[in-house]
């Protein structure tokens, strides 16, 4: 018998790599041998795939049975592969016309009893397969996630034998349809709902204006964790573009992305996440926390809790906007262009500088506690912040304060706008040379910001963020130019109680 062909993907990063299953039925011991870098689980799928073909009807030739995953260097992993080594060897085997499955791609795992299972990934395979030229046959249950790309051909199945028998069908199969133009509503919590806090509300509008990232510092109970859930609100609405990006690293971590489409992300790992969580990799490579961010934001709270090698995997992501995961059989890369927003206690007890309650940590200790942060990481947090408790207690029916989301978020998108029409990027993603002609401030902010400098032993990123920040201020006022007090502005909010 001649050896048949299918085609599938394996997920590599954020792309689905086109793989060649190729089947071989030969005389011998009957079996199934699957080789091609294939992990335990797709080894595991010859048991299921022998099943899942009786159960649905099919003959399982009793003959030695060879599955060849190329390109045989890619690691391939997950149960994605049961179809299309069912369909190989059905076409192998004489069962189903070759010829019906060389336009199609595959993929999905199978139940033995036939049905098939959803998997991860599937919105990145069906963009693949499009670029390609072929059309994606996928589980029922990843079809919502297929309709969310644009101009892809995904066709849903529930069985095998409902595959087989849309594979021979007359005319075109149902494609799933377009999904991408709805967009669920989203209620975040309303600013004018904190009361007080001024400096720190100030802080999210520029943060959230230039993409800066930012470091709330305070007591136990001062509301930073409540200024953090609000602060999606205030940032523009995803485009379709960024929408697709984002919901293609979730995919690849197998999230359910339909109710979340659109949304920007707020991830919030606990301060006891590992290296591998936060950053990405593992034996199959997945996104990390970093990445499950991207577009959207990443708050650490209790940010000192943090083990120091997982907070140091964040200083080349916030940098390049990527992550690079090495391992010793691959190499994969996760995008990562993500707001880091973070808290912590200025102290351990958490009320050194509090006018209520006496700081028990000596000086030693709060050394010690805030030297968890290494100078290199703070250095790239632009806005630092100290938020104190409201000095009024605040009661149930109590007025609310200041603007609200809505009201900043216009102020944001004018802000936007601005830095758009400028540089196509916000000002926190300028490049050096992109800082020297957009933020050059006017000789007074020239002035201060050297004489800062000098006094303060800034590093040249330190007064390259300075400057951003600056630029961001004066764009919330449709300055022309980066004058004095912005540079003044982003001076003070570069404090925080750190040196």
């Amino acid at each position: 018998m001649n050896p048949s062909t299918t085609h599938t993907s394996a997920l590599n990063g954020v792309e689905a790599t086109s793989v060649t299953v190729e089947v071989g039925i030969t005389n011998g011991l009957p079996g199934i041998n699957i080789v091609g870098l294939a992990r335990q689980e797709v080894r595991e799928s010859a048991s299921r795939v022998r099943h899942a073909l009786r159960s649905s009807g099919f003959k399982f030739p009793p003959s030695s049975i060879t599955v060849n995953l190329a390109p045989v260097e890619l690691p391939k992993s997950g149960g994605r592969y049961d179809v299309p080594i069912a369909l190989g060897i059905l076409a192998a085997d004489g069962q189903v016309d070759p010829a019906v499955l060389s336009e199609s791609e595959f993929v999905g795992e199978l139940a033995l009893t036939g049905a098939l299972r959803p998997v991860p990934g599937v919105l990145p395979s069906v963009i693949a397969a499009a670029r390609r030229g072929r059309t994606l046959f996928l589980p029922d249950a990843n079809a919502a996630e297929a309709g969310l790309a644009k101009d892809a051909r995904g066709v849903a199945v529930g069985d095998l034998r409902q595959l087989v028998a849309k594979l021979y069908a007359h005319g075109e199969p149902g494609h799933v349809p377009y999904s991408g133009d709805s967009i669920p509503p989203i209620a975040y919590p309303d600013f004018n709902e904190v009361i007080g806090m001024t400096q720190a509300k100030r802080a999210m509008e520029i943060a959230a204006a230039g993409s800066h990232n930012l470091l709330l510092s305070g007591p136990p109970g001062a509301g930073k964790s409540m200024l953090a859930k609000r602060f999606p609100g205030l940032l523009p609405p995803m485009t379709e573009d960024e929408a697709l990006e984002t919901a293609t690293v979730q995919s690849l971590k197998g999230i359910g992305i339909e109710e979340t489409w659109r949304r920007r992300p707020f991830r919030s790992p606990h301060h006891s996440c590992t290296g591998a969580a936060l950053a990405g990799g593992g034996a199959r490579p997945i996104p990390g926390e970093i990445s499950l961010a991207h577009n959207g934001v990443l708050f650490l709270d209790e940010l000192p809790q943090f083990r120091r090698d997982v907070l140091e995997a964040l200083r080349e992501p916030l940098e390049t906007r990527n992550i690079l995961v090495s391992r010793a059989r691959y190499t994969v890369t996760f995008p990562a262009r993500f707001q880091l927003l973070a808290a912590m206690n200025p102290c351990p007890c958490g009320f050194i500088g509090d006018p209520d309650r006496e700081c028990r940590c000596t000086p030693e200790l709060v050394r010690r506690y805030q030297g968890r942060i290494s100078g290199p990481l703070l250095d790239r947090i632009d806005l630092r912040v100290q938020v104190c408790r409201p000095v009024r207690p605040i009661i149930a029916d109590a007025p609310r304060d200041g603007l609200s989301s809505a009201q900043i978020r216009t102020r944001v998108l004018e802000a936007r706008e601005a830095q758009m029409d400028r540089s196509a990027k916000c000002n926190a993603e300028l490049d050096e040379a992109k800082v020297r002609v957009h933020c050059r401030p006017r000789q007074a902010g020239r002035d201060l910001l050297e004489h800062a400098a000098r006094k303060l032993a800034l590093s040249p990123r330190a007064c390259a963020r300075i400057l951003k920040v600056a630029r961001t201020i004066a764009d919330l006022e449709a300055a022309d130019r980066v004058a004095e007090h912005h540079i003044a502005e982003a001076l003070a909010l570069r404090g925080g109680g750190f040196s």
